[in-house]
């Protein structure tokens, strides 16, 4: 069927959308007094998105240039095994972090909040001493395990050298988050974007430098310097927090970390198994399709998560600690979480088209040519950000809940099918068959944790982030759909269109959310543009 016949036929349903979308945000506009004071929450969650996005925005900017000028001087091949030296440190620092990272956060801020400086002293010292010990422990495993990863990844020993070395990346880490936990975990979000800041640009500079000068030969300097850098600073602006200091003995830091390790070991457990279908799969993609195809697969999902990260980044460090202080409530953490989605969504739709309908130009800019296979994986990469961006805030319920069981299981199946239906669909359609196993899995799982934690604070969606959930599935769904069955001139142009409207349509709902006497909308609606575009 020609594009202007299938233009023609959805021209009505577009119509309806567009309705649906103006009574919506006058839904929104229209809330009652009570709801109008959760306007400071929306304010809170944009501030932070903010504060964290802005740093992000800026680390990809400098990631844009690192990445384009690593993708030439490298290549497709170099590309991928930095990927699989990444893959193979975070497994391991998975298993021997015992997940501290996450429980780290949940016990520091539930200190914070408690205002107890003697236990907020001993946490963060318990923390501290415990990510030394850990970090010295996935060392030792790297060391152990790189002979045999080295013949298994890739079919040789003379990796295994390399995988040892990469260790002192998991040491580093380790030490590197625990006080991440401590910055994160007090809520210092300012603190936590100049952090990415600085370390963007320290790994901007140090990998153009080294791999313009050895090439190939300057991946294991690169990540290792990296790290160090990064536990530089994260180290400094630890230090900036005032804690009491206190006398520990290790027989104290080894009780009190009890808790720190049994809230972390599932939660590990977790992480271990998506740590290790990750590589499983990376393994796969080499040795059935070349190191080339395991350099685009990871483009691909480095692309994919540009403008859903940021959003992501922002979760973990102000959602979580406030959903974690807000557990025992469960109404006000079942409000926490709806605008979580609503703010989350609003800003980064706009961004997640842009790249469904641009992927070419996207692979082009941040890669290279010989990366442009990436491109038709993009579309369904960004269909599984969207529907992680609604799952992400349910997830931080168990997190903050405690409740390692449903969580296990939840991950562990969807890893478990994932892997299943991934090495049985390679064959057969290639890298096409994983991005699309991941996003009909991503649906299923997304449905099932609304099941567990219905059961464990009553959760239900608001009338308005259901709206804006099935108004932004209509669209990321129509991208894909233009996709498939338009001319590529077309695509561009259409995806243009939907862009600025949707556009408009976020930036009408944030404004709605924070209201008129919100600092940026009062200066925005200063504007008769702006007042226009918003019906006032």
């Amino acid at each position: 069927m020609p594009y202007r016949d299938i233009r023609a036929l959805l021209g009505g349903r577009f119509r309806i959308e567009l309705a649906d979308s103006c009574s919506y945000c006058s839904g929104v506009a229209n809330m009652s007094p009570e709801n109008k004071k959760e306007g400071n929450s929306y304010g809170q969650i944009l501030k932070s998105s903010s504060l964290i996005g802005g740093a992000q925005g800026i680390s990809y900017v400098l990631a844009m240039v690192r990445v384009k000028l690593v993708a030439v001087l490298l290549g497709p091949s170099g590309v991928g095994l930095v990927g699989l030296y990444t893959t193979i440190t975070s497994l391991i620092s998975t298993i021997s972090n015992l997940g501290l990272e996450t429980s780290g956060v949940r016990e520091v801020a539930g200190a914070h909040h408690s205002g107890n400086q003697a236990l907020m002293a001993s946490t963060v010292k318990t923390l501290f001493r415990f990510c030394w010990v850990v970090g010295l422990l996935g060392w030792l495993l790297t060391a152990v395990f790189s002979y045999p990863l080295s013949i298994w990844i890739f079919e040789s020993s003379e990796r295994a050298l390399a995988i040892f070395l990469l260790g002192a990346t998991v040491f580093l880490g380790a030490v590197n988050g625990g006080r991440t936990a401590l910055i994160q975990g007090t809520r210092h979000i300012g603190d936590l974007a100049r952090l990415n800041v600085l370390g963007a640009v320290a790994s901007t500079v140090v990998a153009v430098g080294l791999y313009a000068w050895l090439g190939e030969q300057g991946i294991l300097p690169v990540l290792i310097i990296t790290a160090a850098i990064n536990l530089g600073f994260a180290s400094w602006f630890a230090h900036r927090i005032r804690v009491v200091r206190i006398t520990q003995t290790w027989s104290e830091t080894l009780r009190q970390s009890r808790r720190l390790m049994g809230i972390g070991a599932a939660f590990m457990f977790g992480g271990v198994t998506a740590a290790v279908v990750a590589l499983g799969i990376r393994a796969v993609i080499v040795r059935n399709l070349g190191l080339e195809a395991g350099g685009v697969y990871q483009a691909a999902m480095a692309l994919s998560g540009i403008f859903g990260n940021f959003i992501l980044a922002a979760m973990g460090a102000d959602f979580n600690p406030r959903l974690s202080a807000s557990i025992d409530d469960k109404i006000k953490a079942v409000k926490l979480v709806n605008e979580q989605v609503e703010i989350g969504l609003l800003i980064a739709l706009p961004g997640m088209l842009a790249t469904l309908f641009f992927s070419t130009w996207l692979m082009k800019i941040f890669y290279s040519s010989a990366f442009l296979a990436g491109a038709e994986l993009l579309p369904w990469l960004i269909i599984g950000v969207f529907l992680h961006m609604i799952s992400a805030p349910l997830s931080y319920i168990l997190v903050a809940k405690g409740s390692w069981q449903p969580y296990v299981i939840l991950v562990t199946g969807f890893h478990l099918l994932f892997s299943l239906f991934s090495f049985i669909l390679l064959p057969y359609f290639g890298l096409n068959g994983i991005v699309i196993t991941n996003t009909v899995l991503f649906t299923v799982y997304l449905l099932a944790l609304q099941i567990v934690v219905r059961n464990l604070i009553d959760f239900k969606w608001t009338k308005n982030t259901k709206k804006l959930i099935l108004l932004s599935g209509f669209w990321m769904t129509f991208g894909l759909f233009v996709r498939w069955i338009s001319p590529k001139e077309w695509i561009e142009i259409v995806g243009f269109i939907v862009i600025i409207g949707v556009g408009v349509f976020s930036l009408r709902g944030v404004a709605l959310r924070l209201g008129k006497n919100h600092r940026a909308v009062s200066f925005l609606y200063q504007s008769r543009v702006w007042k226009f575009l918003c019906g006032l």
